[in-house]
């Protein structure tokens, strides 16, 4: 059975194309939505973006079939554009909340036979139609379950000769596993104790060893299997994304940041580092803070320029530099904003995107596609600590692209399971 579903701004704003995700069914877009979507065209954000994004689309269908009677969708439904032009002409403002309820109702009231659904992100409306007797439900067409990235390696048993070949040779042909490249496999032997860490080569016709420096990399030393994978994917020629998933204290942040030194530092792999997180506070924001960019961002940036000065601390100096302002003054590295990427070309780089789980999907596409020859880009970050009030652990950039992404040659992904900041940092992420 067909039905209507109306949609409200934030959905949106979250994905303009969403229109077109919704089957053979009615999308009806109010025009107060239209209203309150038109007050964030001119922001320089994502969300200015995706407004521009939708007042275009909007006008590429109206060409040739008019929104208010419907246009016809490629995948057989119909957008209409639900007007009241006495309402529209009256002026003042509009609760868009009372306003999608109302329209909701009407559209109800006008055809029984036929199921309205609110879709929103906003909770509380969601509830309040449902008390006044209309479904609604959240955009879900973007929702990756969390279940899929639980682990990133699997386990295959080797009889006890080719299990020792592949300890002498460091590779073991692959025949008839179902594995993808770049997947992280922990071996075991049937006859006797001993196990060995692997990866599938990108063309998933070899187990080969990892390849993670004895001596670590600038003063770190994997401590737990899943850190050994981690620094197998950063340091990879083979691999030009990898993505670090983990609860606090499980080492993401620092092991990317390490690897990005070592491998333009010491490996000379590539001329420079940038690392960039989002500009998302957590709690209460302080508002505006004073003195020129740089000293607006240095709050922002601390975390970062914090894992600098600890690793050349434990690490020793690197290349003649011995503290996070050499390196920044020197170029090697760069600490920016992700406000400031767009329309940026990134070569010859290794790039960290810090806190990916605050990035919509349009944010990650727009950083992907920014890279260009000889760079390597690495994403790091918790589904589970999302700062971000327009994405949840479900809808955000970094599963969306972990979810795309994952089985490519080019990629890799880890989960690190394990806590090793502190054992109380580890006990709070476990219980509170």
């Amino acid at each position: 059975m067909r039905k209507n579903y109306v949609l409200d701004a934030n959905i949106l704003l979250h994905d303009p194309a969403s229109i077109y995700n919704f089957a053979d069914n009615t999308v009806v877009v109010p025009v107060s939505v239209l209203s309150e979507i038109d007050r964030f065209k001119k922001e320089m954000t994502a969300r200015g973006y995706n407004a521009r994004a939708v007042a275009r689309l909007l006008d590429s269908l109206r060409d040739h079939q008019s929104l208010i009677d419907g246009v016809e969708l490629p995948g057989g439904g119909r957008l209409r554009v639900h007007c009241d032009p006495e309402r529209a002409l009256a002026g003042g403002a509009i609760d868009g909340d009372l306003e999608l309820l109302r329209v909701a109702h009407e559209l109800k009231k006008a055809d029984p036979q036929t199921p309205v659904v609110i879709v929103s992100k906003d909770i509380n409306l969601r509830i309040r139609a449902d008390v006044t007797g209309i479904r609604a439900e959240d955009y879900e067409s973007d929702h990756v379950p969390l279940t899929d990235f639980e682990r990133s390696d699997k386990s295959v048993t080797l009889p006890a000769d080719e299990f020792q070949a592949f300890k002498d040779s460091g590779h073991h042909d692959i025949t008839g596993n179902s594995l993808f490249p770049n997947d992280y496999v922990l071996l075991n032997t049937e006859a006797e104790k001993g196990s060995a860490l692997a990866r599938v080569s990108p063309d998933v016709s070899q187990m080969v060893a990892l390849n993670v420096p004895k001596e670590g990399i600038c003063g770190v030393r994997p401590r737990n299997k899943e850190q050994y994978y981690a620094i197998d994917a950063l340091l990879s020629d083979d691999i030009t994304l990898a993505t670090l998933m983990g609860k606090a204290g499980t080492g993401k942040t620092l092991l990317a940041i390490a690897a990005a030194l070592y491998s333009t530092l010491v490996q000379k792999r590539h001329r420079g580092v940038l690392i960039c997180r989002p500009v998302v506070p957590l709690g209460r924001d302080m508002g505006f803070l004073p003195g020129d960019i740089e000293q607006k961002l240095q709050p922002w940036m601390r975390p970062i320029m914090d894992t600098l000065d600890f690793l050349l601390e434990a690490g020793g100096p690197i290349g003649g530099h011995r503290d996070s302002h050499s390196l920044e003054r020197s170029g090697v590295v760069e600490v920016q904003p992700l406000a400031y990427i767009r329309g940026r070309s990134i070569a010859n780089r290794y790039v960290v995107i810090d806190e990916a789980q605050n990035l919509t999907p349009l944010e990650v596409k727009t950083i992907i596609t920014r890279l260009g020859e000889a760079a390597k880009v690495v994403l790091t970050g918790d589904p589970h600590q999302i700062d971000n009030p327009y994405v949840d652990s479900h809808s955000n950039g970094l599963v969306y692209l972990v979810n795309r992404l994952r089985h490519q040659p080019l990629t890799a992904h880890v989960v690190l399971v394990k806590g090793e900041r502190s054992p109380l940092a580890e006990l709070a992420a476990d219980l509170l």
